[in-house]
């Protein structure tokens, strides 16, 4: 119902959604839009991690997924293109799982849709260029999960693009877990909290998400301390 009515509000709404690495964020995403349909379109923050050799160049390799491993300046452009929505299309990039890499225009916005649901790991992030964001978004929803049942996604995931287990289960109490750490501060500038309870789920399984997807989600209000 929140988020219909911001579809329905008659302007340009733009939804973000926040949380760890493994939370559901996606999969949230995914059954807004199925949800919604042709009201809202789907832009992940995904689209803009650096080119692995600039990575590599950085000497960031080991902290891959951390906040300087995006190109956030170049993020926020993009939402500030689709939350003024004066363009009569903006296309947002996709990162594609099977070359490593972003693919510049695959998502297309046009000026019409009135709910634009951007997702992503740092939305809330109390530092440049992150900090900008929230201004520009309507609403921000932070999306929790039990924590075992995340890490158990998240090796699922890392075992899925072609990492073995054990060095999938050592990245996600690694790298990954530092960024969940830093992420989990930014939990009480959000405007509600969504928690995804009994979710069995596989994410590499979007393709069949109505059918698949067993579990349910809640919309819990929070406020900060």
């Amino acid at each position: 119902a929140r988020a219909r009515a911001l579809a329905v509000s008659g302007r340009r709404c733009m939804l973000g959604l926040c949380g760890e690495p493994g939370a559901g964020k996606t999969t949230l995403s995914h059954l807004l839009s199925e949800e919604l349909g042709e009201t809202c379109a789907v832009v992940p923050m995904d689209g803009f991690p650096l080119a692995q050799a600039e990575i590599d160049r950085l000497g960031r390799a080991d902290h891959k997924g951390a906040p300087d491993t995006f190109d956030g300046w170049g993020f926020l452009s993009l939402v500030r293109r689709l939350a003024t929505a004066d363009e009569p299309v903006v296309y947002a990039p996709m990162y594609q799982h099977g070359c490593g890499e972003p693919i510049a225009g695959e998502i297309p916005v046009t000026r019409e849709v009135p709910l634009v649901i951007v997702e992503g790991n740092y939305l809330l992030l109390d530092e440049e260029p992150w900090s900008l964001l929230a201004p520009l978004l309507t609403q921000t929803w932070y999306v929790d999960v039990d924590p075992q049942l995340r890490m158990e996604r998240l090796v699922r995931r890392h075992v899925a693009a072609g990492k073995p287990p054990e060095y999938a289960l050592t990245w996600a109490n690694g790298p990954d877990e530092r960024n969940a750490a830093l992420i989990r501060t930014t939990k009480v500038r959000a405007d509600c909290v969504v928690v995804m309870e009994a979710a069995r789920f596989d994410q590499t399984e979007l393709g069949l998400l109505s059918r698949t997807w067993q579990g349910r989600w809640t919309i819990a209000t929070f406020s900060p301390p």
